[in-house]
């Protein structure tokens, strides 16, 4: 057996994510019948049964999506452990490149995250009207949430038995390296522009969701996570190493910079979010939720004052810039 999938942090992600699943497929079991035959205009006693089946198979839902968001930075911090025995790797950024597998993984596991955090408003929306108005639309979101999750722990299986603690794989210096950072940086930019475009987004961003424009706000928050990725690896992380020569977005996850990375990205992540949920609801259920724009701006706001603070107390010390 590959030594990685015997490593501790691998046999506990795996054990974890194993019970998930088929918690999520007992689920699955009793929705598929929920979303058969419900019907909340009807009073017999099968419709009676399936109000109080709903309640368990909610709980259940609930509890292990929400389990599910907790593990997703249990697993980037499980890969930057495994930079310990792969040759070659300084930080999780060697061990995603390791194989073809895991740039898919990663960001299909983004992308059931947000899924899951639109699962659950709606079914807080749900729980709360007395009519129970979204509960096919709820069960069904759930099927396809359930069919990405099968194929997320089969990624996750192909994706760790894939990587060999014989063959060295490439570090961060090596894949974010210094030398010809313009070329990596999309349509050309440089540094300073990457910035204004950067700060201007942000701007855009306050007065979208000051506004409410749910179309726009989704549109703008995307194009910010799009720039804001370059910027933090390319520019903002250099301030939180020290070290101009250090771009990473990984190895800000590390112990020696204070674990900071997860706050950095889970704030981008949550901006994004709520920002993009503020057009997904006002589509999938026809809500216009004013608390989304609201999210959206505090966690854009804290994400973007924590990159710019990095800057300002380095040049406040040093009396330079990187």
């Amino acid at each position: 057996m590959n030594n990685i999938l015997l490593s501790n942090e691998i046999v506990i992600y795996l054990f974890v994510q194993t019970i998930l699943i088929i918690l999520l497929f007992v689920a699955f079991y009793f929705s598929v019948s929920i979303i058969k035959t419900w019907d909340y205009e009807k009073t017999t006693t099968k419709q009676y049964k399936l109000e109080k089946t709903s309640y368990l198979v909610i709980l259940i839902i609930s509890f292990t999506l929400i389990v599910k968001i907790f593990l997703f930075p249990y697993f980037a911090y499980s890969l930057d452990n495994l930079s310990n025995i792969v040759p070659g790797a300084m930080c999780a950024a060697g061990i995603v490149g390791a194989n073809e597998f895991e740039q898919i993984n990663l960001s299909l596991k983004i992308l059931i995250l947000f899924f899951i955090g639109v699962w659950l408003i709606i079914n807080s929306l749900d729980l709360k009207a007395k009519t129970y108005p979204f509960t096919k639309k709820k069960y069904l979101f759930y099927s396809f949430i359930f069919a990405l999750c099968i194929l997320e722990i089969t990624l996750d299986f192909l994706f760790l038995n894939g990587i060999s603690t014989k063959e060295p794989v490439m570090c961060c210096s090596s894949i974010f390296g210094v030398n010809n950072v313009g070329s990596k940086i999309p349509f050309d930019l440089n540094i300073s522009m990457l910035l204004i475009i950067f700060y201007l987004l942000y701007l855009l961003i306050v007065f979208i969701n000051i506004q409410k424009q749910a179309f726009l706000n989704l549109l703008i928050n995307f194009l910010f996570l799009y720039i804001a990725y370059y910027a933090v690896t390319y520019f903002f992380s250099t301030y939180v190493y020290e070290l101009p020569t250090h771009q990473c977005p990984f190895c800000m996850l590390q112990k020696e910079y204070s674990f900071i990375g997860y706050f950095i990205w889970s704030t981008l992540f949550l901006g994004t979010f709520f920002g993009v949920a503020s057009y997904v609801l006002k589509v999938f259920i026809a809500k216009n939720l004013p608390y989304t724009y609201k999210y959206s701006l505090i966690f854009n706001t804290v994400f973007m004052a924590i990159c710019t603070f990095y800057v300002i107390r380095y040049y406040l010390i040093n009396g330079v810039l990187l």
